[in-house]
Parts: C-alpha cells; sequence; structure tokens
C-alpha cells in the first residue's frame, strides 16, 4: 500500500514538472514539481529501507 502511494505521487510530481517545462508561463509548476518529486523519492527512500527488515527477518 505504501509503495503504491510513493509511486502515484511520483507520476504526479513527474507529470506536473514536465507541464510546467512544456508550458513557459508555467515554470513555477515545473520547480514545485520537481522539488515535491525529489521530496516523495527521498521519503521513499528512507521509508522503504526499515520495511524491507520487517518484511525478510
Amino acid at each position: 500500500m505504501f509503495w503504491k502511494i510513493v509511486g502515484t505521487l511520483i507520476v504526479v510530481w513527474l507529470a506536473f514538472t514536465v507541464l510546467g517545462f512544456v508550458v513557459k508561463g508555467l515554470f513555477w509548476l515545473a520547480v514545485i514539481g520537481g522539488v515535491l518529486f525529489l521530496g516523495t523519492a527521498a521519503y521513499g527512500a528512507i521509508k522503504g529501507r526499515g520495511d524491507s527488515k520487517r518484511l525478510n527477518p
């Protein structure tokens, strides 16, 4: 369940980033999307490290 949410968020942030770069007037959307993408990826990597220990005792 956790990975579905993180994966969905990463796809959404990536879409915002691409849309922001394509539409010149929405450059701020690209910046926000990029920051949120990196934040979500980092959060997933940090939380994912602890999950692997619980799955394999």
